[in-house]
């Protein structure tokens, strides 16, 4: 089977159970958002999770910034910090998910972030909260890769999830070439102090940046995932506990290749329509859609739409309803790193119709967020999405509050 319509026929696993499930569509709204400040003093902002800390059925943000762990307790956004210099240099992710059923975030970072030292950099700690998870957290380190870059909880089987970690570059990689970069998937022990057994997920890009968390329609109790890197993508899963996973979607139609994904993430547009949409190349200036009809998987090479080039080091991306079309949206943001004098901000892009072709820009921010990352969650119980984005140059947290009507 071509390595693209393996992909679509994995992709086609996960998709659309979101929309199947829905029994009343709700009224297609009109955009709009209030912007909340939540921190204005943060240093980096390297990256944001949504979870309940405490248990309250709340959902917190939590941060990972340059020296500190912190979240803020939802909904007065008081800010706690969990824990802090970790390592000399910065750190760099965070993954926060309940995983053990008790309404409890599990939280693991990753630090000594270094990406020009392939060889030595990079660090990996789980945190043992105390019994007031206000207080400080204890950290036990884990094996880890150099230039660790992304985490997250990826639910592998039913009630078992793996701490999936995704460096920036193969070990001793330079300059994009060498060894490959290992995607390893860590496995918690019931003590979490002993040591945790790893699993290579992938091996098979050079530069990687970011991946994405996906529900599988076969088995909606397990997850997938699609990793994003200079070569193309990754799609992995868990078939009978094993690792299974392809590369594709090297923009195999072009004359000129362009140099990968920097962000990706996965949408859906109808019950047969998917979309994967990136930011093209890492850190880079293109914001881009695949539309892939699942019902047509040996279709080799999903047609790329470019729904902007003006992205300045663009950084952050999110998909989901926002404004209740049925059909998801992309959020975008940008930190214009390279050009301090270029605007900064986020965008939505909101999708004409199911065909993926056409997409209209909303203005969300308009240069006040050097968007490292954002992410969209419902933090107020309204059932809107919500956008919480962190800044670099900017040194801010904010909550765009979905007021779409």
């Amino acid at each position: 089977m071509h390595r693209t319509s393996y992909l679509c026929l994995l992709l086609s696993l996960v998709i659309i159970a979101e929309a199947c499930a829905q029994e009343q569509k709700p009224a297609p709204r009109s955009p709009a958002f209030t912007a909340q400040d939540v921190d204005t003093q943060i240093e980096i902002g390297y990256g944001l999770a949504i979870a309940d800390v405490q248990g309250d059925g709340k959902p917190d943000i939590l941060l990972v910034d340059k020296t500190q762990v912190v979240w803020y307790e939802n909904p007065t956004w008081k800010k706690h910090v969990i824990a802090e210099n970790l390592t000399p240099k910065d750190n760099v992710c965070i993954a926060a998910r309940d995983i053990n059923g008790d309404g409890k975030c599990e939280i693991a970072v990753g630090a000594e972030w270094n990406p020009g030292d392939t060889e030595n950099s990079g660090a990996v700690f789980y945190l043992i909260p105390p019994a007031d998870r206000t207080q400080k957290w204890e950290p036990v380190k884990l094996h880890h890769e150099p230039t660790v870059h992304r985490m997250k909880w990826v639910k592998r089987e039913p009630n078992k999830y793996d701490l999936v970690v995704v460096p920036l570059h193969g070990r001793g990689n330079k300059n994009g070439e060498g060894e490959g970069v290992k995607v390893l998937a860590y496995q918690m022990p019931e003590n979490p102090k002993d040591p945790w057994k790893t699993e290579v997920v992938s091996s098979d890009m050079h530069m990687t940046h970011n991946f994405d968390v996906i529900r599988r329609l076969d088995d909606r109790k397990k997850e997938a995932m699609v990793i994003g890197g200079r070569e193309g993508l990754t799609t992995a899963l868990w078939e009978k506990g094993k690792i299974a996973s392809v590369h594709s979607l090297e923009h195999l139609t072009y004359k000129e290749p362009l140099p990968g994904f920097g962000e990706v993430r996965l949408g859906k547009l109808d019950n047969k329509t998917i979309f994967v949409t990136g930011i093209e190349p890492m850190h880079g200036t293109h914001l881009t859609v695949y539309p892939i009809d699942i019902t047509k998987p040996n279709n080799p090479n999903p047609e790329r739409n470019v729904l902007t080039d003006d992205l300045q080091d663009g950084h952050a991306l999110a998909c989901g309803d926002l404004l209740g079309l049925g059909r998801d949206q992309i959020v975008v943001g940008w930190r214009a790193n390279a050009n301090k004098l270029a605007k900064v901000g986020i965008r939505l892009y909101s999708p004409s119709d199911a065909t993926g072709k056409t997409w209209t820009p909303y203005v969300v921010d308009d240069n006040t967020m050097a968007c490292e990352d954002l992410v969209l969650a419902d933090l107020n119980g309204d059932k809107k999405l919500d956008i919480i984005a962190a800044g670099r140059r900017t040194k801010n947290v904010k909550i765009y509050w979905n007021e779409s009507k």
